[in-house]
């Protein structure tokens, strides 16, 4: 059984694969550069802050909640004053 599902999660979406709100995948090759790099990037700068907070005697729950609590605050820049 995996992680996902002993916690009842959902899977992560593969960083290959980028859904668009109407459920076709961005297939655009200048586009999927761009998020890969950007997943890339991100992957990256999250562990770093991860590790540098557990190192610090940050809890890893409590440090996972917080960024999960950043991830959930983010607005969809299309939409004005939308909720996340």
């Amino acid at each position: 059984m995996t992680a996902e599902a002993r916690l009842n999660l959902a899977p992560v979406p593969s960083a290959d694969r980028w859904p668009q709100p109407d459920g076709s995948l961005v297939d655009c090759r200048e586009k999927l550069r761009q998020l890969r790099e950007n997943h890339g990037e991100l992957d990256q700068v999250l562990k770093d802050c991860f590790d540098d907070a557990i190192l610090m005697g940050v809890d890893a729950a409590a440090m996972r909640h917080l960024l999960h609590g950043m991830v959930d605050s983010l607005r969809d820049p299309r939409s004005r004053g939308s909720e996340p």
